[in-house]
């Protein structure tokens, strides 16, 4: 097709006419009308589907601080934290700045968790929206890593000791943990190497890919189109024109949906980074405003709020708990064997592989330890330790999120229209995650470990479980047609 621009009158206006020279030459107009003015999304929404744009405000809050703090950090183990005490101090507004940077990191995980909380209860993760699904887990995995490497980046005491904690986690994984500890170190201990890395890294390369997936996200949503509290897909009614009949154009009504959203979230917002920017030492640990001492180990290390979950089932992991998690994989594989119309090959499989994990679990050295019987087993028999178990179980809890479209076999997407008593179930892996969550930010003790353990069951008891009990009960009919009842 040979290039061609539009004829407009003579007496066009300017903007026009520069609009139309534009066009000819970056489809400025055809994505407005694409991911805007003419994609229809469906009129039944509601507040759940405003986290996703306030998710998009708070990336970009956090990038236009981040580029105003760059300007006067310094990433270098004796300057680091005088820096930021700079900022704080004598940067004309450099304290705002810095807190809106620091309550943003948490309000991105509040708005993403309950983002992902809207996915869970309606199916948003159902076909054809598999690959929105896995670009939002990602996303997810880049958040944790940004936020991870910016934890750092003060060079107060928790900032230390958590990455000293954390990095020496993967010192825990067979034959390749010291030399890959190392190499994220980049030195035997956290120091400014490991600073000036982690540096690069949560302000060029995490951020780069961060975007990259936010964009597939967006654009891999608009093409399947959204979904609603509804579960319908609003493409299999359309009129002669092809336009969806329960659909709106995104602009301007949803556009205006989602200011008034924004304008609740940044009153919300304002009134943390003003009056409460530590909360009581979730968002901002006293101890990180202690400069970094490497001979001074505070008495609780413990990650921030948005990682403890998975900490907390990390500490869940324990030589006495790993007979419990061998108990829980034949059980779970004989489920396979007896509750499946896998093949036989599949079956003797799956039950092969329990054998092998739990031989690595150390399956022989735990039952002589129930029977207290004095064993020397022969090192291949022996297992690996808790501690790396644990690391596998932390990092598989995030990873198996991946799984949820593969997972669920609900006939009906949405809640709504689900038995009754699966909300229960919802509920229970909901109070499970926020005692998981508490109890990583407490002290060890005994009663929180037995909790956290009892509720690491529970949690991943809700994704290897949900084959079955999700397609379990009696559903409710599903209408042909959104439910829309005008306001």
């Amino acid at each position: 097709m040979s290039f061609q621009e539009k004829k407009l009158p003579a007496d066009a206006p300017i903007a026009d006419k520069a609009l139309n020279w534009v066009d000819a030459r970056f489809p400025v107009t055809s994505t407005w009308k694409a991911h805007l003015s003419e994609y229809y999304a469906p009129k039944n929404f509601n507040f759940w589907y405003a986290f996703g744009s306030l998710a998009l405000l708070v990336l970009v809050i956090q990038i236009v601080t981040g580029i105003f703090l760059v300007m006067h950090y310094k990433p270098d183990a004796t300057l680091a934290f005088a820096s930021v005490e700079y900022i704080m101090r004598d940067v004309p507004w450099g304290w705002l700045v810095r807190y809106m940077h620091s309550t943003g990191a948490s309000a991105f995980f509040i708005v993403v968790y309950l983002h992902m909380v809207r996915g869970l209860l309606y199916g948003s993760y159902r076909k054809p929206r598999e690959l929105v699904w896995l670009f939002g887990v990602g996303i997810f995995l880049c958040l944790m890593g940004e936020a991870f490497m910016g934890y750092l980046l003060p060079w107060g005491q928790m900032s230390y000791w958590g990455a000293q904690v954390i990095v020496n986690l993967f010192g825990a994984i067979p034959f390749i943990g010291p030399d890959l500890s190392l190499w994220i170190r980049g030195d035997y201990v956290v120091s400014d190497a490991t600073l000036n890395r982690f540096f690069s890294f949560h302000v060029i390369a995490i951020p780069l890919v961060l975007i990259g997936l936010v964009v597939a996200h967006i654009i891999a949503l608009h093409e399947v189109g959204s979904n609603n509290p509804d579960g319908i897909e609003i493409k299999d009614n359309v009129d002669a024109q092809g336009v969806p009949l329960d659909g709106i154009p995104f602009h301007p009504y949803y556009t205006v949906h989602d200011i008034m959203a924004v304008a609740v979230f940044l009153i919300v917002f304002s009134a943390v980074v003003f009056f409460g920017p530590e909360m009581g030492g979730y968002f901002l640990e006293y101890n990180n405003f202690i400069p970094a001492d490497s001979l001074k180990t505070p008495p609780h290390i413990a990650p921030v709020w948005y990682f403890t979950p998975y900490y907390s089932i990390l500490r869940a992991v324990t030589a006495d708990f790993m007979i419990w998690l061998i108990a829980g994989i034949f059980a779970y594989a004989a489920l396979i064997w007896f509750k499946t119309g896998l093949s036989h090959k599949i079956k003797f499989a799956v039950v092969i592989i329990a054998v092998l994990i739990s031989v690595a679990m150390g399956i022989f050295p735990s039952v002589a330890n129930l029977l207290n019987l004095n064993v020397t087993f022969p090192k291949f028999l022996a297992g690996f330790d808790a501690k790396f178990f644990g690391v596998v179980m932390m990092g598989v809890s995030v990873m198996i999120l991946a799984g949820l479209p593969w997972l669920d076999h609900s006939k009906v997407k949405s809640m709504r229209y689900r038995p009754s008593w699966h909300k229960y179930i919802y509920i229970l892996f909901g109070i499970a995650f926020v005692f998981l969550g508490y109890f990583g930010v407490q002290p060890p003790s005994a009663v929180g470990n037995i909790i956290s353990k009892v509720c690491t069951f529970i949690y991943f008891g809700f994704f290897l479980l949900m084959p079955w009990w999700s397609a379990a009960g009696t559903f409710k009919q599903v209408p042909d047609r959104v439910t829309y009842h005008p306001h």
